[in-house]
């Protein structure tokens, strides 16, 4: 979860009353979870992590999905700092996790299937992943996921190409490693 406090702005002009009122300073708790995915969907009707531009207005859309703090005006939001939108884009594109993948389970790639808040709905009922997890932050839902579908495959037979290479890489570490030419 991310907390985002928004300072007290001293002027700021309210287009109802047209009169310059000052605002108070408000904390707003934000997840970039599964269920912010599906509220935006939901709302725009089309899949949220297909790589593309979005407009400023889905844009904000979002960042009013991922409100969680009840009852909160979220036109709060119109008053971002550009420093509180750098903290919120650093938040949704940390990892979350420490796990990391090896290069031959990277070039398994993805199967080209848009993915939807209710694809990955599906592959947390598939792993047996407890519906809890839909408010974990997604990346983190995402490598869990994928670490279930890693454990739950047979394992793929290597190539000579893909072995030889692997052997390469070992050979080159162990010689940088030890300070030997071969």
């Amino acid at each position: 979860m991310l907390r985002l406090v928004i300072p007290e702005d001293d002027e700021w002009w309210n287009e109802r009353t047209k009169k310059f009122v000052t605002l108070p300073r408000v904390e707003l708790d934000m997840e970039h979870s599964l269920v912010s995915v599906s509220k935006w969907e939901s709302l725009y009707e089309k899949p949220f992590l297909t790589p593309g531009e979005k407009t400023p207005q889905e844009i904000f859309g979002y960042l009013k999905a991922m409100v969680i703090t009840p009852n909160a005006d979220l036109d709060v939001l119109n008053r971002c700092p550009q420093s509180s939108i750098d903290e919120i884009q650093r938040y949704i594109d940390s990892r979350q996790s420490d796990t990391t993948f090896s290069q031959i389970q990277e070039r398994r790639g993805p199967s080209g299937e848009t993915i939807t808040s209710e694809l990955i709905y599906y592959w947390m009922v598939a792993a047996q992943i407890p519906w809890e997890a839909q408010y974990w932050h997604l990346n983190r839902l995402l490598t869990l996921i994928r670490i279930a579908g890693i454990k739950n495959s047979k394992p793929k037979k290597m190539s000579r190409h893909e072995i030889a290479m692997r052997n390469r890489e070992e050979n080159a570490r162990r010689r940088a490693q030890y300070g030997t030419k071969g």
